[in-house]
């Protein structure tokens, strides 16, 4: 199928650490040009996509550039790498994984963790959310942004999705969340895969999948039906191997 990770298409400059739970994800070996992002949900952990598992991952915080070496920035290795033990690569079900940092990040005004929805709260069709990233930023270029970007995207409802060619055989409505209106020409496309979905100050999606093509619809991760999974894995990452 002409499914996709994806990033920022139809988006702005973001103000410079006006997001300062994201991460930006560095690896290598990084299979392609997809660059991955992620959120600060605890000093210690990163919640991204699982899709973006490959490789050795270093985490950058606080950045807004980041091919510049900015004061706020704190470059942290990973400890764990702990994908949703369901993640099936095929059908992006239970897209979602944590990363156990090796070290605290420092809390300052660049850095900051993001808080969760309740487990099963769901966000009204209609409400208006934002994403950010360092993907691609135009259909028609491969390049990624070295600068953090961000767009509005409404929430849609389910059945968009579900009657979305490409889309419907793949769509859960209680795992995943449908974003972006068809009519409008901007969504998350390529390098924005893990960033989070924030809606009135809480991060209710991951990045997940959409269209090749990079048209609206687009697919995340509903963090709200993954709250317990978020939870217990925080309070005992130890059950998991080190990533080293």
């Amino acid at each position: 199928p002409q499914l996709f990770p994806k990033e920022i298409i139809g988006g702005r400059v973001a103000k410079p650490h006006s997001c300062p739970y994201m991460a930006y994800l560095k690896r290598k070996p990084c299979k392609g040009e997809e660059t991955c992002g992620g959120l600060l949900v605890r000093e210690d952990f990163v919640l991204t996509a699982a899709h973006c598992a490959d490789g050795d991952i270093t985490v950058l915080l606080g950045a807004h550039n980041v091919r510049r070496d900015e004061e706020t920035q704190q470059q942290v290795s990973v400890r764990r790498k702990i994908p949703h033990p369901r993640y099936n690569e095929t059908s992006f079900e239970n897209d979602l994984m944590l990363l156990q940092l090796a070290e605290l990040a420092e809390l300052t005004d660049a850095i900051y963790t993001i808080p969760l929805p309740q487990a099963g709260r769901t966000v009204d069709p209609g409400s208006v959310c934002s994403v950010a990233g360092w993907g691609r930023t135009s259909l028609n270029s491969m390049r990624t942004s070295n600068i953090l970007h961000e767009v509005d995207l409404e929430v849609m409802s389910d059945k968009t999705c579900q009657e979305d060619g490409l889309l419907q055989h793949y769509y859960k409505p209680l795992k995943m969340m449908c974003v972006g209106d068809p009519a409008e020409d901007k969504a998350s496309f390529s390098g924005d895969s893990g960033g989070p979905l924030v809606c009135d100050r809480t991060a209710q999606g991951i990045v997940s999948f959409g269209k090749r093509n990079g048209s609206p619809p687009r697919v995340f991760t509903r963090v709200s039906g993954y709250i317990p999974w978020i939870k217990k894995t925080m309070r005992a990452p130890q059950r998991y191997l080190p990533s080293w």
